[in-house]
C-alpha cells in the first residue's frame, strides 16, 4: 500500500479522539464535509470499513480501534520529534518521561519526581502508573524514557539496572492484637485473614512460598493485584498483609500500623530504558538520585528499629 494521505490519517485520528465529525473539524480547522471526504477517501484507501453509522454516530469497528492503536504510535513519535525540537530552540535541557508501577507512582515516586523538576527548571518531566508489564511495553515502543518494574524482563531492546532491594514489611489495622509485637514472623499469620495480591505478579508467589515453607495456614478471602488497595483493605479491617514498604509509608497514617517482618523477603524492582538510546544526562540523574533516595528512605524507617 502506497501513497497514504498524511491529512486522511490525522482526519481518522481526529475522529477517534474525538468521537464526532463536528468536533473532529473543529480540532483540525476545517470543515464537517471535508472530515467526511477524507474519512471516505481513507476507508477506501486502505480497504477497511472503519466506521459504522448508528443513528447520527460514526461508531468505530474493531479494525479501527487496532489500526488507531499504531496509528497513535506514530503520532507519539511524531510528537516527540515536534517536542524536541522546541526545546532546542528555546534551549531547554530536554524532557524525560518516566512510567512506574503503582507501588512506587502512589506517591513515593511523585514526591521525589516533583523535587527533582524543581532542581532542574528547563526540564519537563512526565509521569505515569503504569503495571510492571506496561512500562516494559511503554520502553520498547519508545512512550518512556525510563521505566520502573517490579520484574526484572529480559528483552533484546531494553537495558535493565537493578534497585535497591526492599524487605517487605507486615501491616495491620490498627488497634489488632499482633501490633503488640515488636515484628512479625510467619508463625503469628496462622489463621489469620489475609489479603493478598494477584496471582499473576512474582510478589504473590515468593510470599505464598514462604508461608508454605513454614507451614502456615492463613484464611485467604482476599485478593488484589496492588498493594495500595490491599493497605485500604487492611484499614478497613478486613485482614493483614505483606507489603513493600513504599506503600506501606503511604499509608502508615491512614488507619494501618506497619511492623518489621522475619525472615527478610526482600521486594525486588528494576529501572528499565531502552538498550538502543544513550541515556541523557537527566535520565541518568534520576537514576542516580532516585536510587540515593530509595537507600536514605530504608535506612531511616522507624519501623526497622522499633523494640
Amino acid at each position: 500500500m502506497r501513497g497514504l494521505n498524511p491529512r486522511q490519517i490525522e482526519a481518522f485520528r481526529a475522529l477517534m479522539l474525538t468521537g464526532g465529525v463536528g468536533a473532529a473539524a473543529n480540532l483540525l480547522n476545517v470543515s464537517q464535509p471535508a472530515v467526511s471526504r477524507m474519512i471516505r477517501d481513507f476507508q477506501h484507501h486502505v480497504g477497511l470499513a472503519l466506521f459504522e453509522r448508528r443513528g447520527t454516530r460514526l461508531v468505530p469497528t474493531s479494525e479501527a480501534l487496532s489500526l488507531y492503536a499504531e496509528v497513535e504510535r506514530s503520532f507519539v513519535g511524531l510528537e516527540r520529534i515536534a517536542k524536541t525540537a522546541t526545546e532546542i530552540r528555546t534551549r531547554r535541557t530536554g524532557f524525560l518521561r518516566i512510567a512506574a508501577m503503582p507501588a512506587l507512582a502512589n506517591g513515593f515516586l511523585p514526591r521525589f519526581a516533583g523535587k527533582f523538576a524543581a532542581e532542574h527548571p528547563k526540564l519537563d518531566l512526565v509521569l505515569s502508573g503504569l503495571v510492571s508489564h506496561a512500562v516494559l511495553t511503554a520502553v520498547v515502543q519508545g512512550q518512556c524514557d525510563l521505566g520502573f518494574a517490579e520484574t526484572s524482563f529480559e528483552h533484546t531492546a531494553v537495558r535493565v539496572e537493578r534497585m535497591p532491594k526492599a524487605p517487605y514489611v507486615a501491616v495491620l489495622p490498627q488497634g489488632h492484637r499482633l501490633a503488640n509485637k515488636a515484628r512479625l514472623r510467619p508463625k503469628d499469620f496462622e489463621g489469620e485473614s489475609f489479603v493478598s495480591l494477584g496471582h499473576s505478579g512474582i510478589s504473590r508467589f515468593r510470599i505464598d512460598r514462604l508461608f508454605a515453607e513454614h507451614d502456615v495456614n492463613r484464611v485467604l478471602r482476599i485478593e488484589t493485584p496492588l498493594s495500595e488497595i490491599a493497605c485500604a483493605f487492611v484499614a478497613s479491617g478486613a485482614g493483614v498483609a505483606l507489603c513493600e514498604p513504599f506503600t506501606a509509608h503511604e499509608y502508615s497514617t491512614r488507619g494501618i500500623v506497619v511492623r518489621p517482618f522475619e525472615p527478610r523477603l526482600d521486594f525486588e524492582f528494576t529501572v528499565l530504558y531502552a538498550e538502543a538510546e544513550r541515556t541523557s544526562q537527566p535520565a541518568r540523574e534520576f537514576i542516580d538520585s532516585f536510587r540515593a533516595h530509595v537507600v536514605e528512605f530504608l535506612r531511616r524507617q522507624t519501623w526497622r528499629s522499633r523494640s
